[in-house]
Protein backbone atom coordinates (compact mmCIF):
# COMPACT_ATOMS: atom_id res chain seq x y z
CA UNK A 1 0.00 0.00 0.00
CA UNK A 2 1.16 3.34 -0.90
CA UNK A 3 1.72 5.83 2.01
CA UNK A 4 0.08 9.42 1.47
CA UNK A 5 3.66 11.25 0.59
CA UNK A 6 3.34 9.16 -2.34
CA UNK A 7 0.14 10.54 -3.16
CA UNK A 8 0.56 14.23 -2.79
CA UNK A 9 0.12 14.73 -6.11
CA UNK A 10 -3.63 14.29 -5.82
CA UNK A 11 -4.45 17.60 -4.36
CA UNK A 12 -2.67 19.38 -7.34
CA UNK A 13 -5.15 17.73 -9.65
CA UNK A 14 -8.32 17.32 -6.93
CA UNK A 15 -9.89 19.84 -4.31
CA UNK A 16 -9.62 18.92 -0.57
CA UNK A 17 -13.72 17.26 0.06
CA UNK A 18 -12.90 14.98 -2.83
CA UNK A 19 -9.87 12.95 -1.20
CA UNK A 20 -10.82 11.07 1.90
CA UNK A 21 -8.45 9.28 3.87
CA UNK A 22 -8.00 7.82 7.08
CA UNK A 23 -8.91 4.34 9.03
CA UNK A 24 -12.52 4.56 8.97
CA UNK A 25 -12.66 5.29 5.09
CA UNK A 26 -10.70 2.47 4.21
CA UNK A 27 -12.30 0.34 6.45
CA UNK A 28 -15.78 1.60 4.49
CA UNK A 29 -13.51 1.11 1.12
CA UNK A 30 -12.07 -1.92 1.93
CA UNK A 31 -14.41 -4.10 -0.03
CA UNK A 32 -17.60 -4.36 -2.47
CA UNK A 33 -20.95 -6.73 -1.08
CA UNK A 34 -18.49 -9.58 -1.74
CA UNK A 35 -17.43 -10.09 1.74
CA UNK A 36 -14.81 -12.72 1.83
CA UNK A 37 -11.97 -11.06 0.51
CA UNK A 38 -11.16 -7.12 2.18
CA UNK A 39 -8.09 -4.91 1.11
CA UNK A 40 -7.79 -1.36 2.25
CA UNK A 41 -7.14 1.37 0.09
CA UNK A 42 -5.21 4.53 0.97
CA UNK A 43 -7.14 7.02 0.01
CA UNK A 44 -10.99 7.59 -2.08
CA UNK A 45 -11.05 10.06 -4.89
CA UNK A 46 -14.42 11.59 -5.40
CA UNK A 47 -13.77 13.01 -9.32
CA UNK A 48 -16.65 15.71 -10.91
CA UNK A 49 -15.90 15.25 -14.60
CA UNK A 50 -14.19 13.37 -16.87
CA UNK A 51 -11.01 15.74 -16.70
CA UNK A 52 -10.85 15.25 -13.29
CA UNK A 53 -10.87 11.31 -13.76
CA UNK A 54 -8.28 11.27 -15.92
CA UNK A 55 -5.82 13.56 -14.02
CA UNK A 56 -6.10 10.95 -11.59
CA UNK A 57 -4.98 8.63 -13.15
CA UNK A 58 -2.23 10.26 -14.96
CA UNK A 59 -1.21 10.85 -11.32
CA UNK A 60 -1.49 7.46 -10.42
CA UNK A 61 0.42 5.65 -13.15
CA UNK A 62 3.45 8.40 -12.66
CA UNK A 63 3.56 6.87 -9.20
CA UNK A 64 2.85 3.54 -9.95
CA UNK A 65 0.23 3.51 -7.46
CA UNK A 66 -3.26 0.98 -8.21
CA UNK A 67 -6.49 2.39 -9.22
CA UNK A 68 -9.90 0.98 -8.26
CA UNK A 69 -12.75 1.85 -9.92
CA UNK A 70 -16.24 1.72 -8.04
CA UNK A 71 -19.62 2.73 -8.36
CA UNK A 72 -22.31 2.14 -5.69
CA UNK A 73 -20.37 -1.21 -4.07
CA UNK A 74 -22.93 -3.18 -4.81
CA UNK A 75 -21.10 -5.83 -6.58
CA UNK A 76 -20.77 -9.55 -5.57
CA UNK A 77 -17.43 -10.77 -6.94
CA UNK A 78 -14.85 -8.18 -5.11
CA UNK A 79 -14.34 -6.10 -8.47
CA UNK A 80 -14.45 -3.02 -6.33
CA UNK A 81 -12.11 -4.34 -3.67
CA UNK A 82 -8.77 -2.14 -3.80
CA UNK A 83 -6.55 -5.85 -4.10
CA UNK A 84 -3.53 -4.24 -4.08
CA UNK A 85 -4.63 -1.06 -2.02
CA UNK A 86 -3.58 2.41 -3.51
CA UNK A 87 -6.45 4.63 -5.14
CA UNK A 88 -10.49 3.98 -4.85
CA UNK A 89 -11.50 5.83 -8.14
CA UNK A 90 -15.26 6.49 -6.71
CA UNK A 91 -17.85 7.67 -9.46
CA UNK A 92 -20.56 8.32 -6.88
CA UNK A 93 -20.50 12.62 -7.55
CA UNK A 94 -20.81 11.97 -11.51
CA UNK A 95 -24.65 11.46 -11.36
CA UNK A 96 -25.90 13.79 -14.12
CA UNK A 97 -28.31 13.07 -16.91
CA UNK A 98 -26.97 14.58 -19.74
CA UNK A 99 -28.96 14.47 -22.64
CA UNK A 100 -32.74 13.01 -23.04
CA UNK A 101 -33.62 12.17 -27.11
CA UNK A 102 -36.73 10.32 -26.70
CA UNK A 103 -37.69 10.35 -30.28
CA UNK A 104 -34.82 7.80 -31.10
CA UNK A 105 -34.95 6.63 -27.18
CA UNK A 106 -31.60 7.11 -26.34
CA UNK A 107 -30.38 8.87 -22.90
CA UNK A 108 -27.10 10.23 -22.39
CA UNK A 109 -25.84 9.98 -18.69
CA UNK A 110 -22.89 10.04 -15.99
CA UNK A 111 -21.09 6.37 -14.77
CA UNK A 112 -22.23 7.48 -11.00
CA UNK A 113 -26.50 7.85 -11.96
CA UNK A 114 -28.43 5.18 -9.96
CA UNK A 115 -30.25 2.74 -12.18
CA UNK A 116 -33.53 3.11 -11.27
CA UNK A 117 -33.11 7.09 -11.40
CA UNK A 118 -32.36 6.94 -15.08
CA UNK A 119 -36.77 5.16 -15.67
CA UNK A 120 -37.72 7.77 -13.53
CA UNK A 121 -36.57 10.42 -15.59
CA UNK A 122 -38.18 8.99 -18.54
CA UNK A 123 -41.09 6.99 -17.66
CA UNK A 124 -43.43 10.24 -18.03
CA UNK A 125 -42.49 9.62 -21.82
CA UNK A 126 -43.10 6.18 -21.77
CA UNK A 127 -39.91 4.33 -21.79
CA UNK A 128 -37.47 3.22 -19.62
CA UNK A 129 -34.04 1.47 -19.22
CA UNK A 130 -34.44 -1.92 -19.15
CA UNK A 131 -31.66 -4.23 -17.14
CA UNK A 132 -32.38 -3.87 -13.44
CA UNK A 133 -30.21 -5.74 -11.13
CA UNK A 134 -32.24 -6.46 -7.76
CA UNK A 135 -29.71 -3.67 -6.06
CA UNK A 136 -31.16 -0.94 -8.97
CA UNK A 137 -32.09 1.51 -6.55
CA UNK A 138 -28.89 2.15 -5.82
CA UNK A 139 -26.50 0.22 -8.00
CA UNK A 140 -25.24 2.68 -10.42
CA UNK A 141 -24.89 3.32 -14.43
CA UNK A 142 -20.99 2.58 -14.41
CA UNK A 143 -21.20 -0.45 -12.31
CA UNK A 144 -23.81 -2.28 -14.24
CA UNK A 145 -21.25 -1.49 -17.21
CA UNK A 146 -18.32 -3.01 -16.13
CA UNK A 147 -19.88 -6.00 -14.46
CA UNK A 148 -22.40 -6.24 -17.70
CA UNK A 149 -25.35 -6.60 -15.00
CA UNK A 150 -28.47 -8.66 -15.61
CA UNK A 151 -31.35 -8.71 -13.15
CA UNK A 152 -35.15 -10.36 -12.49
CA UNK A 153 -36.15 -9.02 -16.53
CA UNK A 154 -32.85 -10.34 -18.38
CA UNK A 155 -34.69 -13.22 -19.80
CA UNK A 156 -37.08 -10.88 -21.86
CA UNK A 157 -34.63 -7.95 -22.29
CA UNK A 158 -31.15 -9.38 -21.87
CA UNK A 159 -28.29 -8.22 -19.85
CA UNK A 160 -26.80 -4.50 -19.89
CA UNK A 161 -24.58 -4.94 -22.83
CA UNK A 162 -27.51 -4.67 -25.93
CA UNK A 163 -28.72 -1.71 -23.70
CA UNK A 164 -25.35 0.46 -24.20
CA UNK A 165 -24.49 2.44 -27.71
CA UNK A 166 -21.47 3.67 -26.41
CA UNK A 167 -19.12 5.43 -24.05
CA UNK A 168 -16.81 8.24 -23.09
CA UNK A 169 -14.03 6.42 -21.59
CA UNK A 170 -10.82 7.39 -19.47
CA UNK A 171 -7.87 4.39 -20.59
CA UNK A 172 -5.56 3.50 -18.35
CA UNK A 173 -2.80 6.32 -19.12
CA UNK A 174 -5.49 9.15 -18.66
CA UNK A 175 -6.89 9.58 -21.71
CA UNK A 176 -10.23 10.24 -22.83
CA UNK A 177 -11.94 8.51 -25.84
CA UNK A 178 -15.48 8.47 -27.08
CA UNK A 179 -16.25 4.81 -28.18
CA UNK A 180 -19.32 3.48 -30.07
CA UNK A 181 -21.64 6.01 -30.95
CA UNK A 182 -25.58 6.74 -30.51
CA UNK A 183 -26.61 4.76 -33.32
CA UNK A 184 -27.34 1.13 -33.16
CA UNK A 185 -25.62 -1.40 -35.33
CA UNK A 186 -23.03 0.67 -36.07
CA UNK A 187 -20.53 -0.65 -39.07
CA UNK A 188 -17.11 0.03 -37.18
CA UNK A 189 -15.50 -3.13 -34.80
CA UNK A 190 -17.24 -3.07 -31.74
CA UNK A 191 -14.99 -1.91 -29.10
CA UNK A 192 -18.07 -0.90 -26.41
CA UNK A 193 -19.03 -4.58 -26.54
CA UNK A 194 -15.09 -4.95 -25.17
CA UNK A 195 -15.67 -2.44 -22.39
CA UNK A 196 -18.84 -4.00 -21.13
CA UNK A 197 -18.08 -6.32 -18.79
CA UNK A 198 -14.50 -6.01 -18.86
CA UNK A 199 -14.59 -4.56 -14.86
CA UNK A 200 -12.98 -1.70 -14.90
CA UNK A 201 -9.67 -3.83 -16.35
CA UNK A 202 -9.40 -1.96 -19.45
CA UNK A 203 -10.32 2.09 -17.76
CA UNK A 204 -12.84 3.59 -16.65
CA UNK A 205 -16.20 4.51 -17.86
CA UNK A 206 -17.39 8.33 -17.02
CA UNK A 207 -20.03 8.46 -19.27
CA UNK A 208 -22.81 6.08 -21.38
CA UNK A 209 -25.64 6.77 -24.39
CA UNK A 210 -27.94 4.09 -23.24
CA UNK A 211 -30.89 2.56 -25.08
CA UNK A 212 -34.12 3.52 -24.07
CA UNK A 213 -37.36 1.09 -24.05
CA UNK A 214 -40.81 1.11 -24.63
CA UNK A 215 -42.88 0.89 -21.34
CA UNK A 216 -45.05 -2.27 -22.10
CA UNK A 217 -48.72 -1.63 -22.80
CA UNK A 218 -49.60 -4.47 -20.07
CA UNK A 219 -48.09 -6.22 -17.14
CA UNK A 220 -49.31 -8.71 -15.44
CA UNK A 221 -47.70 -9.95 -12.68
CA UNK A 222 -47.92 -13.49 -10.16
CA UNK A 223 -46.46 -15.44 -7.10
CA UNK A 224 -47.50 -19.59 -7.00
CA UNK A 225 -46.36 -21.08 -3.87
CA UNK A 226 -45.32 -24.78 -4.72
CA UNK A 227 -44.65 -28.00 -2.20
CA UNK A 228 -41.25 -28.73 -3.49
CA UNK A 229 -37.78 -26.75 -4.75
CA UNK A 230 -38.21 -29.80 -7.56
CA UNK A 231 -41.88 -29.11 -7.75
CA UNK A 232 -41.38 -25.17 -8.55
CA UNK A 233 -38.41 -26.16 -10.95
CA UNK A 234 -40.19 -28.50 -13.05
CA UNK A 235 -43.08 -25.66 -13.45
CA UNK A 236 -39.77 -23.56 -14.92
CA UNK A 237 -39.25 -26.18 -17.69
CA UNK A 238 -42.89 -26.51 -18.45
CA UNK A 239 -43.67 -22.78 -18.59
CA UNK A 240 -40.57 -22.15 -21.13
CA UNK A 241 -41.17 -25.67 -22.61
CA UNK A 242 -45.03 -23.93 -23.56
CA UNK A 243 -43.17 -21.41 -26.06
CA UNK A 244 -43.68 -18.63 -22.70
CA UNK A 245 -41.09 -15.94 -22.84
CA UNK A 246 -42.11 -14.02 -19.29
CA UNK A 247 -40.81 -10.68 -18.77
CA UNK A 248 -39.37 -12.63 -15.57
CA UNK A 249 -39.43 -15.70 -13.99
CA UNK A 250 -37.97 -15.92 -10.39
CA UNK A 251 -37.48 -18.47 -7.98
CA UNK A 252 -37.22 -18.16 -3.97
CA UNK A 253 -37.00 -21.44 -1.42
CA UNK A 254 -38.18 -21.83 2.10
CA UNK A 255 -35.17 -20.13 3.69
CA UNK A 256 -35.61 -17.13 1.97
CA UNK A 257 -39.14 -17.15 2.83
CA UNK A 258 -37.99 -17.76 6.47
CA UNK A 259 -35.95 -14.39 6.42
CA UNK A 260 -38.94 -12.67 4.34
CA UNK A 261 -41.52 -13.58 6.86
CA UNK A 262 -38.99 -12.30 9.94
CA UNK A 263 -38.54 -9.26 8.03
CA UNK A 264 -41.58 -7.97 6.44
CA UNK A 265 -44.01 -10.47 7.88
CA UNK A 266 -44.58 -12.31 4.30
CA UNK A 267 -47.29 -14.97 4.79
CA UNK A 268 -47.40 -18.16 2.51
CA UNK A 269 -49.58 -21.14 2.36
CA UNK A 270 -49.22 -24.18 4.73
CA UNK A 271 -46.76 -26.52 3.22
CA UNK A 272 -45.01 -23.89 1.02
CA UNK A 273 -40.69 -24.73 0.07
CA UNK A 274 -40.51 -22.68 -2.79
CA UNK A 275 -42.27 -19.45 -4.61
CA UNK A 276 -42.46 -18.89 -8.30
CA UNK A 277 -42.64 -15.07 -9.45
CA UNK A 278 -43.91 -14.95 -12.61
CA UNK A 279 -44.15 -11.84 -14.63
CA UNK A 280 -45.62 -10.87 -18.67
CA UNK A 281 -45.53 -8.04 -20.82
CA UNK A 282 -46.68 -6.96 -23.75
CA UNK A 283 -50.04 -6.61 -25.73
CA UNK A 284 -53.32 -6.96 -23.05
CA UNK A 285 -54.41 -9.75 -24.69
CA UNK A 286 -51.19 -11.84 -25.25
CA UNK A 287 -50.33 -10.87 -21.66
CA UNK A 288 -53.42 -12.95 -20.80
CA UNK A 289 -53.44 -15.90 -22.90
CA UNK A 290 -49.33 -16.35 -21.49
CA UNK A 291 -50.28 -15.69 -17.46
CA UNK A 292 -53.25 -18.25 -18.31
CA UNK A 293 -51.28 -20.98 -19.71
CA UNK A 294 -48.38 -19.98 -16.91
CA UNK A 295 -51.34 -20.78 -14.56
CA UNK A 296 -52.35 -24.05 -16.11
CA UNK A 297 -48.62 -25.42 -15.64
CA UNK A 298 -48.55 -24.11 -12.45
CA UNK A 299 -51.03 -26.40 -11.44
CA UNK A 300 -50.04 -29.35 -13.34
CA UNK A 301 -46.56 -29.21 -11.15
CA UNK A 302 -48.77 -29.27 -8.16
CA UNK A 303 -48.80 -25.81 -6.94
CA UNK A 304 -50.43 -25.32 -3.21
CA UNK A 305 -51.75 -21.41 -4.41
CA UNK A 306 -51.41 -19.24 -7.56
CA UNK A 307 -51.90 -15.53 -6.53
CA UNK A 308 -52.50 -13.34 -9.84
CA UNK A 309 -52.23 -9.35 -8.68
CA UNK A 310 -55.10 -6.98 -9.35
CA UNK A 311 -53.41 -3.64 -9.66
CA UNK A 312 -49.71 -1.86 -9.61
CA UNK A 313 -50.36 -1.85 -5.87
CA UNK A 314 -50.58 -5.97 -5.86
CA UNK A 315 -47.93 -6.06 -8.09
CA UNK A 316 -45.24 -4.30 -6.10
CA UNK A 317 -46.47 -6.22 -3.30
CA UNK A 318 -45.75 -9.64 -5.14
CA UNK A 319 -41.99 -8.55 -6.19
CA UNK A 320 -41.63 -7.44 -2.46
CA UNK A 321 -40.41 -11.40 -1.80
CA UNK A 322 -37.93 -11.12 -4.72
CA UNK A 323 -36.20 -7.65 -4.46
CA UNK A 324 -36.05 -7.60 -0.52
CA UNK A 325 -34.65 -11.67 0.02
CA UNK A 326 -31.12 -10.93 0.20
CA UNK A 327 -31.82 -8.07 2.70
CA UNK A 328 -33.89 -9.98 4.89
CA UNK A 329 -31.40 -12.52 5.27
CA UNK A 330 -29.72 -10.64 7.51
CA UNK A 331 -31.89 -11.67 10.39
CA UNK A 332 -30.78 -15.60 9.52
CA UNK A 333 -27.00 -14.65 9.65
CA UNK A 334 -24.41 -11.81 10.02
CA UNK A 335 -22.46 -12.03 6.74
CA UNK A 336 -23.68 -13.54 2.96
CA UNK A 337 -22.05 -14.32 0.26
CA UNK A 338 -23.91 -14.69 -3.03
CA UNK A 339 -22.71 -17.25 -5.71
CA UNK A 340 -24.02 -16.70 -9.85
CA UNK A 341 -23.16 -19.98 -11.48
CA UNK A 342 -25.35 -20.77 -14.78
CA UNK A 343 -26.55 -23.88 -15.90
CA UNK A 344 -29.16 -25.00 -18.56
CA UNK A 345 -32.90 -24.76 -17.75
CA UNK A 346 -32.91 -28.36 -17.52
CA UNK A 347 -30.66 -29.35 -14.93
CA UNK A 348 -32.24 -26.78 -12.25
CA UNK A 349 -33.88 -29.91 -10.17
CA UNK A 350 -30.83 -31.80 -10.60
CA UNK A 351 -28.33 -28.53 -9.38
CA UNK A 352 -30.78 -27.42 -6.91
CA UNK A 353 -30.61 -30.96 -5.10
CA UNK A 354 -26.67 -30.56 -5.26
CA UNK A 355 -25.98 -26.96 -3.12
CA UNK A 356 -28.11 -28.65 -0.84
CA UNK A 357 -26.16 -31.23 -0.17
CA UNK A 358 -23.22 -28.79 -0.32
CA UNK A 359 -24.45 -26.70 2.43
CA UNK A 360 -24.75 -29.88 4.46
CA UNK A 361 -21.13 -31.29 4.04
CA UNK A 362 -19.99 -28.12 5.07
CA UNK A 363 -22.14 -27.31 7.81
CA UNK A 364 -23.37 -23.97 6.20
CA UNK A 365 -26.57 -22.90 5.89
CA UNK A 366 -27.77 -21.67 2.21
CA UNK A 367 -30.85 -20.30 0.52
CA UNK A 368 -31.82 -20.15 -3.01
CA UNK A 369 -32.97 -16.71 -4.96
CA UNK A 370 -32.53 -16.52 -7.87
CA UNK A 371 -33.18 -16.63 -12.12
CA UNK A 372 -34.72 -19.74 -12.49
CA UNK A 373 -35.84 -18.61 -16.39
CA UNK A 374 -32.62 -18.90 -17.49
CA UNK A 375 -30.89 -20.60 -15.28
CA UNK A 376 -28.81 -18.10 -13.33
CA UNK A 377 -28.30 -19.76 -9.97
CA UNK A 378 -27.52 -17.57 -6.93
CA UNK A 379 -27.26 -19.86 -3.83
CA UNK A 380 -26.90 -17.31 -0.83
CA UNK A 381 -24.31 -18.84 2.15
CA UNK A 382 -25.29 -17.31 5.20
CA UNK A 383 -22.65 -17.57 8.01
CA UNK A 384 -20.06 -15.35 10.46
CA UNK A 385 -16.99 -14.10 8.53
CA UNK A 386 -15.39 -13.34 12.53
CA UNK A 387 -15.05 -17.23 12.25
CA UNK A 388 -12.17 -18.04 9.82
CA UNK A 389 -13.61 -22.11 9.88
CA UNK A 390 -17.01 -20.98 8.47
CA UNK A 391 -14.99 -18.76 6.03
CA UNK A 392 -12.96 -21.31 4.63
CA UNK A 393 -16.32 -23.60 4.36
CA UNK A 394 -17.82 -20.98 2.39
CA UNK A 395 -15.12 -21.03 -0.05
CA UNK A 396 -14.90 -24.80 -0.55
CA UNK A 397 -18.56 -24.90 -0.43
CA UNK A 398 -18.61 -22.03 -3.47
CA UNK A 399 -15.86 -23.95 -5.49
CA UNK A 400 -17.34 -27.03 -5.83
CA UNK A 401 -20.69 -25.70 -6.62
CA UNK A 402 -19.38 -23.64 -9.78
CA UNK A 403 -17.18 -26.75 -10.94
CA UNK A 404 -20.46 -28.55 -10.87
CA UNK A 405 -22.22 -25.65 -12.87
CA UNK A 406 -19.38 -25.98 -15.43
CA UNK A 407 -19.94 -29.65 -15.89
CA UNK A 408 -23.11 -29.47 -16.31
CA UNK A 409 -22.80 -27.67 -19.55
CA UNK A 410 -22.65 -24.40 -17.49
CA UNK A 411 -20.84 -21.16 -16.22
CA UNK A 412 -19.00 -19.44 -13.61
CA UNK A 413 -21.03 -16.27 -13.61
CA UNK A 414 -24.25 -14.79 -15.15
CA UNK A 415 -23.90 -11.63 -14.28
CA UNK A 416 -21.94 -11.05 -10.88
CA UNK A 417 -18.90 -11.26 -13.33
CA UNK A 418 -15.57 -12.34 -12.07
CA UNK A 419 -13.36 -10.03 -9.62
CA UNK A 420 -11.37 -11.66 -7.83
CA UNK A 421 -13.17 -14.53 -6.67
CA UNK A 422 -13.06 -16.55 -9.47
CA UNK A 423 -10.04 -15.69 -11.68
CA UNK A 424 -8.86 -19.09 -11.09
CA UNK A 425 -11.84 -20.64 -11.81
CA UNK A 426 -11.27 -19.80 -14.97
CA UNK A 427 -8.74 -22.00 -15.82
CA UNK A 428 -11.71 -24.82 -15.20
CA UNK A 429 -13.80 -23.35 -17.79
CA UNK A 430 -11.34 -21.97 -20.50
CA UNK A 431 -8.22 -23.55 -22.27
CA UNK A 432 -4.51 -21.89 -21.60
CA UNK A 433 -5.21 -20.94 -25.54
CA UNK A 434 -8.48 -19.46 -24.60
CA UNK A 435 -7.18 -17.46 -21.68
CA UNK A 436 -4.42 -16.08 -23.94
CA UNK A 437 -6.55 -14.83 -26.41
CA UNK A 438 -8.52 -12.86 -23.63
CA UNK A 439 -5.53 -11.64 -22.17
CA UNK A 440 -4.70 -9.63 -25.57
CA UNK A 441 -7.74 -7.30 -24.87
CA UNK A 442 -6.00 -5.30 -22.03
CA UNK A 443 -3.29 -4.40 -24.57
CA UNK A 444 -5.42 -3.27 -27.56
CA UNK A 445 -6.60 -0.33 -24.65
CA UNK A 446 -3.57 0.26 -23.23
CA UNK A 447 -4.08 -0.88 -20.30
CA UNK A 448 -1.58 -1.52 -17.12
CA UNK A 449 -1.33 -3.18 -14.01
CA UNK A 450 -1.61 0.02 -12.60
CA UNK A 451 -5.46 -0.35 -13.51
CA UNK A 452 -7.61 -2.45 -11.51
CA UNK A 453 -5.19 -5.42 -10.84
CA UNK A 454 -5.86 -8.63 -9.77
CA UNK A 455 -9.42 -8.72 -11.59
CA UNK A 456 -10.77 -11.11 -14.16
CA UNK A 457 -7.22 -12.57 -15.73
CA UNK A 458 -5.58 -15.10 -13.78
CA UNK A 459 -2.06 -15.28 -12.57
CA UNK A 460 -1.27 -11.61 -12.56
CA UNK A 461 1.72 -10.05 -10.92
CA UNK A 462 1.71 -9.69 -7.44
CA UNK A 463 -1.66 -10.92 -7.06
CA UNK A 464 -1.04 -14.20 -5.20
CA UNK A 465 -2.68 -13.24 -1.96
CA UNK A 466 -6.20 -13.09 -3.45
CA UNK A 467 -5.34 -16.34 -5.09
CA UNK A 468 -4.30 -18.98 -2.29
CA UNK A 469 -8.09 -19.20 -1.81
CA UNK A 470 -8.44 -21.39 -4.54
CA UNK A 471 -6.01 -24.90 -3.38
CA UNK A 472 -8.02 -27.22 -5.95
CA UNK A 473 -7.26 -25.39 -9.03
CA UNK A 474 -3.68 -25.55 -10.75
CA UNK A 475 -2.24 -22.28 -11.47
Amino acid sequence: MKSMSELDDLALVLRPDQILTGAAVARVYDSDAYSVDRSKPTAVVLPETNEEVAAVVKVCVKNQIPITPRGAGTGLSGGAMPALGGVVVSLKRMNKILEVDSVNRRMKAQAGCVNLDLTKAVSHLGLHFAPDPSSQSVSTLGGNIAENSGGPHTLKYGVTAPHILGVTFVDAEGKIYEIGGTAPNCPWPDFTMLVVGSEGTLGIVTEAWIKLTPLPAAVKTALAAFPSVRAASEAVSGVIGAGILPAALEMMDRNILVALEQAFGLKTPPGTEALLLVECDGEESAVEREMTLVAEVCHENHAIEFTLAKDEAERKKLWTARKKGVGAMGRLAPSIVTHDGVIPRSKLPEMLDYVYAVAAEFEIGVANLFHAGDGNLHPCFYFDDRDPKQVEAVVSAGEKIIRRCIELGGSVTGEHGIGVEKTELLLLQFSEDDLKLQALVPLIFGANEVINPCKVIPNQKGCIEHKKRWRGVAW
